[in-house]
């Protein structure tokens, strides 16, 4: 278990990461914000820009919509605290890409039980609602279900944030 591995789960608009930046603001760390998302359309433009806005200028951003092990290799070292927003976006990339989603999740589990530096991620938590009505949307839910457990495991901290509230899960 990596004590480096902070996991913040929540439903949409939660507030989990609200949550995540100010746990990266407390650490004194050089912050990094590692962005899941593609700004594909005016919406997703307008979250990307509004999730700048609200952190400030001193962020190191990187964009990486698939190939997150590595770049968390590559990025997390002591002096720094790596914030991953969102594994709910990472992996929908990879499933509309057709990735091998089992393979991708422990390649991600593995980096994360290695760390060598903190590491924040958002995730969202998909699975207390409906059960979604294609084929697909089940797959992509038990997919994310699996993938926060994956990470919670290895994670030396889970918290759920709701209205804005944490709830410590682990750690």
């Amino acid at each position: 278990m990596s004590i480096a591995v902070t996991l913040v789960l929540g439903g949409a608009r939660s507030g989990k990461s609200r949550y995540a930046e100010t746990l990266v603001a407390l650490s004194g760390l050089t912050p990094v914000y590692l962005a899941t998302a593609a700004s594909l359309d005016d919406e997703m433009g307008e979250r990307i820009a509004h999730h700048r806005d609200r952190r400030g200028g001193e962020w190191i951003t990187i964009e990486e919509q698939f190939a997150l092990p590595e770049t968390i290799a590559r990025e997390a070292r002591p002096d720094r605290i790596l914030l991953v927003d969102c594994l709910t976006l990472w992996l929908s990339n990879l499933t509309f890409a057709e990735r091998d989603i089992p393979a991708e999740q422990a390649r991600l589990v593995a980096q994360l039980a290695d760390c060598p530096g903190p590491v924040i991620l958002v995730s969202n938590e998909i699975g207390m609602g409906l059960v979604p009505e294609t084929a697909l949307g089940r797959r992509f839910r038990d997919a994310q279900g699996r993938l926060n457990q994956g990470v919670a495991e290895v994670a030396s901290r889970v918290v759920f944030v709701a209205a804005g509230l944490p709830l410590v899960l682990k750690g």
